[in-house]
């Protein structure tokens, strides 16, 4: 089943976010306050041109792909983000924690967009909560570390948004936090995974810790419609 991590947002926008976007048989999309994702349904440079047609607003968008793609001239490159695919296949015990641990709703949407907006680990918006489950530390009324999940292509899930305040490293809270959705998601019958970006040394130490392993190399592409 491994091949559905080749296109992940595409199989997660058939299968267990299928509720939080739309599209055709062959563009889907996030709804954009949720996430600047869309898919095709095979990554080919043919089938960009078909974005074009698909897409029903004008904001910037990403792409998730395991091939590196050339962009048409209808579309602007923004940024193109390389990474690594990492799977978790062992076994987590329920985690042990004396963390002030809780879960994150709506009412912490804007320290959980500043949290990002300072650390960046990947896109996050109004309504990327959406996405569930996550959970985060609060220090002295201000959230200084979180993770939750992203996208859930059929039975793998994946562990996102982890970020600590720089204030705050080295305590053990990403660690504690991945542990937590690691638990979770297998209690669900779930197969963890995650992105990181190539530069992220210190992330990778920790994920390669924590016996993740990388499945491939990835691309994310961040385009504007001209």
């Amino acid at each position: 089943m491994e091949n559905i991590l080749d296109n992940p947002a595409w199989n997660a926008l058939v299968s267990g976010n299928k509720h939080l976007g739309g599209g055709t048989d062959k563009v889907k999309y996030f709804t954009p306050e949720v996430s600047p994702f869309v898919a095709l349904h095979q990554n080919t440079a043919q089938n960009l041109h078909l974005l074009d047609a698909a897409i029903p607003f004008d904001s910037p968008i990403g792409l998730i792909t395991t091939t590196q793609l050339p962009i048409p001239d209808s579309w602007t490159l923004l940024q193109r983000v390389d990474g690594l695919q990492m799977v978790y296949d062992s076994v987590t015990e329920k985690p042990q924690t004396s963390l002030p641990i809780r879960p994150l709703t709506s009412a912490d949407v804007p320290d959980m967009i500043a949290l990002t907006q300072l650390t960046r680990p990947g896109p996050f918006s109004t309504r990327t909560i959406e996405f569930g489950h996550y959970e985060g530390i609060v220090d002295e009324g201000k959230l200084i570390a979180m993770s939750g999940q992203r996208l859930n292509p059929f039975s793998y899930a994946e562990v996102s948004a982890v970020c600590t305040h720089p204030d705050h490293l080295g305590k053990g809270y990403a660690r504690q936090l991945i542990s937590n959705q690691l638990y979770r998601i297998q209690q669900s019958e779930g197969i963890p995974f995650l992105h990181v970006r190539s530069d992220n040394k210190r992330a990778i130490q920790l994920y390669e810790a924590m016996n993740f392993t990388v499945r491939t190399e990835i691309y994310f592409y961040f385009i504007k419609r001209k």
